[in-house]
């Protein structure tokens, strides 16, 4: 029988709502993160492969990042309207937004991919890949089967958050983490007996997206809140308008990423080269290489921080869409809390135990050149992590109120303003030393703005509102 509505998301605590939702969805981000984190992990613990595979997978990264900014777009936009379709009670649009979105995002995978194979010398040394030779040749080889996984890791990740939108976050968590165990299982036997090297790499986490790719085409067969059927699928334009606008947050702080991390890729091979040490031949790529596995770092933590946030986009929309204000102010309460208490935890592991995480990441087979810069690169690039999260959780948030204005401006300002302008600019003063301060002072600043924009929105959520409130379950 199929199910009526969500409306337990009008009447269930909202700490319990938070838990049920936040938490399976905190774990699918990280777990996602930790897909290219876990490849990196294992290709610098390989002494035929060293800093030489790290920095190509420093290279890799952004272009998955390109990936995955289409595909939150299309799925945190999905889901959030749906959600707020939902609310207010109407399927039919509901289940064409699926539909629609399942069709969007196969072909812009397709597209993806053959541009990333037709551009692919061009788009590596954009992103730094030509810091020495070695460094090219593995940034080649990885980026190649990289490619051909776009579809299957950008259909998982855009399905993910419309099954939790569908009321089922643990299966999404459930997907996501089928696929990331698999990669685990497989790094190590393709790199360390069988020495297939990058291509080991980037082959174990293809496997791992398809099986995520698979489990979700089995959900979408099996929805609860809406049943997909051949009139759901189509290209409305009616609808994709409005899905996609409130994605595109989520597109914007994806690809402003990718673009900010250019610019930190591109300044720090030049400074590089101009440093004593590291503009030696055989120490080149070390500042490339420690960058990438800092923002590796952050990318965990960031993960935890928009899971959170993305979790309670089925929460805030429902809520919007049956005018209970007062239920979205507490979930934003809530979240700002949790935001806060992970950035300042990632903080304090970052400032404490810089030294054994760069162990983690083969500091043993390197120089001590790469340990140093390393334990800098922890403390000072990383210094504002609480600041980070708390910007994360509320653009986030902004975007399942339905404010894609105020959302993307803050996303903007922290990515593209100041994430793309500070790193090219500090460096003229501080090499690449530069480099690290762009990162919390683009923080700093970022939450002067945000913080505004969080008192605009308690007042906005504060004001009256005339629908009944259901009584709450206990």
């Amino acid at each position: 029988m199929e199910q009526k509505s969500n409306s337990f998301l009008e009447t269930e605590k909202i700490g319990k709502l938070m838990r049920k939702y936040a938490v399976p969805c905190l774990i699918s981000l990280l777990v996602a993160a930790l897909y290219n984190i876990v490849d990196q992990i294992f290709i610098a613990n390989a002494d035929y492969l060293g800093s030489y595979g790290n920095a190509a997978n420093t290279v890799v990264f952004p272009l998955t990042v390109v990936a995955l900014s289409i595909a939150v777009m299309i799925g945190d936009g999905c889901c959030a309207f749906v959600s707020i379709c939902l609310g207010a009670g109407n399927k039919e649009d509901a289940h064409k937004s699926i539909g629609n979105s399942i069709l969007l995002c196969i072909i812009s995978s397709a597209v993806l991919t053959a541009f990333y194979l037709c551009l692919k010398e061009p788009i590596l040394t954009f992103f730094g890949g030509k810091v020495n030779p070695e460094t090219y040749a593995y940034a080649k080889e990885y980026f190649f089967w990289i490619a051909l996984g776009v579809p299957f890791y950008m259909f998982g990740q855009a399905m993910n958050p419309i099954i939790r939108s569908d009321g089922s976050p643990k299966f999404a968590m459930f997907a996501t983490l089928t696929g990331a165990v698999a990669n685990i299982i497989l790094d190590p036997i393709f790199i360390y007996p069988l020495k297939i090297g990058m291509m080991g790499a980037a082959v174990a986490t293809v496997i791992g997206q398809i099986l995520t790719a698979v489990l979700s085409v089995w959900y979408l067969f099996h929805m609860k809140a809406v049943k997909l059927g051949k009139s759901s699928f189509g290209l409305w334009w009616r609808l994709m308008k409005k899905f996609l606008a409130l994605g595109i947050t989520s597109f914007l702080s994806q690809i402003s990423l990718v673009v900010s991390m250019a610019a930190v890729q591109n300044m720090c091979t030049k400074y590089g080269a101009q440093d004593e040490i590291f503009g030696q031949p055989e120490y080149a790529q070390i500042p490339l290489a420690v960058l990438g596995i800092v923002m590796k770092f952050f990318q965990i933590a960031i993960s935890i921080a928009v899971g959170m946030a993305a979790g309670c986009i089925p929460i805030v929309g429902y809520n919007i869409g049956a005018k209970r204000k007062d239920r979205a102010k507490t979930l934003f309460t809530y979240l700002l809390i949790a935001e806060a208490a992970v950035g300042t935890v990632a903080l304090l592991i970052v400032e404490i135990f810089p030294v054994q995480l760069i162990g983690i990441f083969g500091a043993a087979n390197e120089s001590a050149y790469y340990t140093d810069f390393a334990v800098k690169s922890f403390r000072v690039y990383l210094c504002m992590m609480p600041l980070a999260t708390l910007n994360k959780g509320t653009f986030i948030y902004l975007q399942a109120l339905g404010k894609a204005v105020e959302s993307t401006l803050i996303s903007l300002t922290r990515e593209v303003i100041l994430g793309v302008f500070l790193p090219i600019l500090l460096p003229v003063f501080f090499a690449l030393d530069g480099l690290l301060y762009s990162f919390p002072v683009a923080d700093l600043l970022t939450f002067f703005f945000a913080a505004f924009i969080i008192r605009r929105t308690y007042k906005e959520l504060s004001a009256d509102h005339s629908a009944p409130k259901p009584k709450e379950a206990n």
